[in-house]
């Protein structure tokens, strides 16, 4: 039993069916929504298996791919503000062996990368690093699938250790973050939500949470943006003591 479920089933039994409140309804149903879009992501990969190659790179069948795991990961971002919100949310720190893992966290988004004629590269020195595998992840799978909208042909991860932090980096070679990004992430992770341009910051808000439950003494994790770099575009970097 997963730990939203328990969380879903420990809050129906503490109030009771006349008692339960509206957001743990709702959160129920995210949990219900992320398993079912889970599943169509499965059989998305199935099915490129089986159809035409001309299918298989058809830019309609790519986007579809797309929104799907890009609602997958919303929805997978949801559940843990929710738990956060909650006090159930904590890191599970394990030690992980980096280029292991870097490689099976891009491994899940290599049928799109190859359907939209995107080069990826994991660069990487093997060490290993302490950090909740599952939180990480969610981070990383939302942040690779953004890359791959905006990039132009590139995407790079790597990892490293920097001044006592172990620095995890996507970059890409698109048009970098816009300047309303970064300099609300520079003021604060509670900048409000623009409604023209759709940007709700879920993605950034999730990672600086994730970051902030990974500490070492009076170090905590933490979350940076920028652009430039070799490849020229947006880099994301999620430092973690």
């Amino acid at each position: 039993m997963s730990d939203e479920t328990k969380t879903f089933q420990e809050g129906r039994r503490a109030q009771g069916t006349e008692g339960l409140d509206f957001s743990t309804v709702m959160a129920s149903a995210v949990h219900d929504m992320k398993n079912s879009l889970g599943m169509l992501l499965h059989s998305l990969d199935e099915l490129r298996q089986e159809i035409p190659d001309t299918v298989e790179s058809s830019p309609r069948f790519n986007t579809l791919r797309y929104e799907a795991e890009r609602v997958h990961g919303d929805l997978v971002q949801l559940l843990g503000l929710y738990r956060l919100d909650q006090d159930t949310l904590s890191a599970h720190i394990e030690e992980h062996f980096l280029p292991d893992y870097l490689e099976a966290q891009i491994a899940r988004h290599i049928p799109l990368l190859e359907g939209h004629g995107l080069i990826h590269e994991v660069i990487c020195e093997p060490v290993s690093g302490y950090f909740d595998a599952d939180l990480l992840a969610g981070v990383i799978n939302n942040i690779v699938n953004n890359a791959i909208r905006y990039t132009r042909s590139r995407i790079r991860i790597s990892a490293e250790e920097n001044e006592g932090f172990l620095v995890i980096r996507v970059a890409d070679d698109g048009s970098g973050y816009p300047d309303t990004m970064l300099e609300a992430a520079s003021a604060s992770s509670q900048a409000p939500i623009d409604f023209q341009s759709g940007s709700t910051r879920l993605g950034l808000y999730f990672a600086e949470a994730v970051a902030r439950l990974h500490r070492d003494s009076d170090r905590v994790g933490e979350v940076r943006i920028h652009n430039g770099g070799t490849l020229g575009g947006g880099i994301f970097e999620i430092w973690l003591p």
